[in-house]
């Protein structure tokens, strides 16, 4: 066993120190501080250290003094089994590649959509305006979803929400498949979105509730790269499909047996125990039997006995620590706390990234990627399809890079770094499309160079930011706000591109996208900080006042 300072108290979140035999030394501390950021960055700052189990059990007690007379994170870290954080991570999971999916597959869907041909059906000749709203309906759904998860979501809870976004994701994939017009197949994109909105609101949360804290960044940053592996999973079934009449329903309607299963998966789980516990705390119900929901729940998320004493001891100190938090009854902010002081400027910080992360042209590149690389010379649909494929992989491993290196070469230089290259694309493809159109390589290259400096920069990063920027008070109202705008930004842009292009040409389109990548640079640079290695009090102390 560790030593152990009998004054030290344990009133605030856990640090994470994953090792059962690792014992902390005066020595030490320096490999200790490069392993492991969370711990103090002063040697004397340290309390102390106590080993309390074993395996399958909590494992570690750390404290720590800002040397302020204020104590650091401090807790507990539980040892835990693969095995039983896998299912309750992947079924939210599916939400976010179904998301990407929709991506992915709607690329190739609209050169299907199109052809006369391939198309199957009469009405294939859509106008610009047509075209953009079977694009971007599921976007506006999602941006209406998320607009009614703000406040059914915790009445609901995570699990039920996510139930509901799988039936819905169900339904509009289906719809979809099966339209037998125009406004069928609107309807059924927007249902989708519905999905979208919710399962984008429940995933992260549900899986943030659950899993054991050490590994909870890895899961949500997972759950990211779930959304990229949905888009490549699209390119591959649009390529599969591209060449078959009809083939665009098949691309639509290959999510619906994906959603039956996060359907059943979700159902499946027990509910967050957390969010009943939250209830609880709220007087929406008997402590007592939400807390017996809870252990029964949080039980079988670890895979142990019903009831056990490490379950029944989590929950109690979950309780103590919910009970803390909502003394004050105004604990939760209110709606226009988010636009004023510290949390106006994590807004400020949080919603400019996720707006410049859609209006630098990124719902343009992946959702018309296919026609793009067909009008750079692959003349033959399937040409442009199989190319997207190798953009889909390219982009999951770029994300990957992302999550390895995002807490080791810190987030700014991962920002300027990436939307320098993102400009730098898309003046290279308005070159192509004003004077280098005899050199198709040059539209690949530039949207390779896109991708892949988009995928470690504003696709994880902008995210990871707005995760942590705001303060304990409003983050959950500045998050959905954040959302809102993502989504927004988002369906706005991928409405406009059609039109955009018809009005100003390829190559001016891409020239204004290039500039405003100019701006978001300069707005990363004099207005993002820095937030490698501090604490999420540190950033609200240091950063926002």
């Amino acid at each position: 066993m560790g030593w152990y300072n009998p004054t030290m108290t344990l009133s605030k979140p856990p640090l994470l120190v994953p090792s059962n035999s690792w014992v902390l030394r005066s020595k030490k501390v320096a490999e200790c501080r490069r392993n492991y950021p969370l711990i103090g960055r002063k040697k004397e700052n340290l309390v102390g250290i106590h080993f309390v189990g074993r395996k399958g059990m909590l494992r570690l007690k750390v404290s720590a003094s800002s040397g302020e007379g204020e104590e650091a994170e401090s807790g507990y870290i539980e040892e835990f089994s693969w095995s039983s954080v896998i299912l309750p991570f992947f079924f939210p999971a599916l939400g976010g590649l179904l998301f990407g999916y929709d991506i992915g597959a709607t690329s190739g869907a609209t050169i299907s959509l199109q052809s006369p041909e391939l198309s199957g059906m009469t009405w294939y000749n859509l106008s610009a305006v047509q075209l953009g709203l079977v694009v971007s309906g599921s976007l506006y759904g999602a941006l209406i979803g998320s607009i009614l998860a703000y406040p059914f979501a915790d009445f609901l809870g995570r699990s039920r929400e996510l139930i509901i976004a799988a039936i819905l994701y169900l339904a509009g994939g289906s719809l979809t498949a099966c339209a037998p017009g125009l406004g069928a197949l609107l309807l059924g994109r927007l249902v989708y979105g519905l999905g979208i909105g919710l399962a984008m609101h429940g995933a992260p949360l549900y899986i943030a509730e659950t899993c054991p804290s050490q590994i909870r960044g890895t899961l949500i940053s997972l759950k990211e790269l779930a959304i990229v592996l949905g888009i490549l999973l699209g390119y591959f079934v649009g390529s599969y499909e591209i060449d078959v009449i009809g083939g665009w329903r098949y691309m639509f309607g290959f999510s619906a047996p994906i959603a039956l299963l996060m359907g059943f998966g979700m159902w499946t789980l027990p509910p967050s125990p957390r969010w009943l516990l939250l209830r609880a705390i709220q007087g929406k119900g008997p402590l007592q039997e939400y807390k017996e929901k809870a252990i029964e729940a949080l039980s079988k998320l670890r895979g142990r006995p019903a009831g056990d004493k490490v379950s029944e001891k989590q929950i109690e100190d979950t309780i103590i620590s919910l009970k803390t938090a909502y003394t004050d009854e105004e604990a939760e902010g209110n709606f226009l706390e988010v636009l004023q002081g510290p949390s106006l400027k994590a807004f400020t910080i949080g919603g400019g990234l996720v707006l410049f992360q859609q209006i630098t042209g990124q719902p343009s590149v992946l959702y018309y990627a296919g026609s793009i690389l067909q009008s750079a010379g692959f003349s033959a649909a399937a040409d442009a399809a199989r190319v997207s494929v190798v953009i889909g992989i390219f982009k999951s491993l770029m994300t990957a890079v992302a999550v390895l290196k995002a807490d080791d070469l810190g987030r700014r230089p991962l920002l300027i770094g990436g939307v320098s290259g993102i400009a730098l694309s898309l003046f290279l493809l308005s070159a192509y499309y004003k004077f280098l159109g005899s050199y198709p390589f040059v539209a690949v290259s530039a949207l390779l160079l896109y991708v892949g400096c988009y995928q470690i920069s504003f696709g994880p990063i902008s995210w990871l930011m707005v995760s942590e920027i705001f303060p304990l008070r409003t983050r959950g109202k500045g998050i959905s706000l954040a959302v809102l705008t993502n989504f927004g930004s988002n369906a706005i842009v991928t409405f406009a591109f059609s039109p955009l292009k018809e009005l100003l040409g390829a190559e001016n389109l891409f020239l204004l996208f290039g500039v405003i990548a100019l701006l978001s640079l300069v707005f990363v640079v004099t207005s993002v900080p820095e937030t490698k290695g501090l604490t999420l009090e540190e950033i609200e102390s240091k950063i926002l006042k």
